[in-house]
């Protein structure tokens, strides 16, 4: 059976992300695996019960998703609001979609404090990024689902249309 894969809707285009926008990602393997019904998609934070818009979010001071969800950090909005809770309870439900679902891979929205999977913003609303997860994106590495940056579209695809395709999915 072809790999199925989570997909952040802002990459779809849909009217998600913090400032009422979304950010679609070009590439003809999203047309066709959206054609072959191999795309199961969702928004964390939404799940977690946000709205859009909603107030910039950052990991407080340089930790990780990671730290999120060990209880050592927490997703800080601009304007001084705790939103850990409902950036756990998102990732959570993401999981859990993704584990119905049979999603082996996810291609997720780099920077975010939810979905970044290669560099996230620092905690200071300065935007500088460093390496790291955000709290979806571990969550679902932890859960031994394969995450893909948006900048890392081609390798998925490798991943997917490749190795992954005979039921042996490619390593990151």
């Amino acid at each position: 059976m072809p790999a199925k894969i989570l997909i952040s809707a802002c990459l779809l285009g849909h009217a998600v992300r913090y400032d009422g926008k979304g950010k679609r990602l070009a590439h003809p393997a999203i047309e066709r695996w959206k054609e072959e019904g191999r795309l199961v998609t969702i928004c964390p934070e939404l799940l977690g019960g946000m709205s859009v818009p909603r107030p910039p979010a950052e990991i407080e001071a340089g930790m990780t998703g990671e730290d999120v969800l060990a209880g050592r950090a927490r997703v800080m909005e601009i304007t001084g609001g705790d939103a850990t809770a409902q950036f756990v309870e998102g990732a959570r439900r993401a999981l859990a979609f993704a584990q119905t679902n049979e999603c082996t891979h996810a291609l997720l929205i780099d920077g975010s404090p939810s979905c970044g999977s290669i560099a996230i913003y620092d905690g200071r609303f300065e935007g500088r990024k460093h390496a790291g997860n955000g709290v979806t994106a571990a969550l679902l590495t932890g859960a031994g689902i394969l995450v893909f940056s948006d900048g890392e579209i081609d390798r998925l695809v490798d991943a997917v249309d490749g190795a992954g395709s005979a039921g042996e999915p490619a390593l990151r």
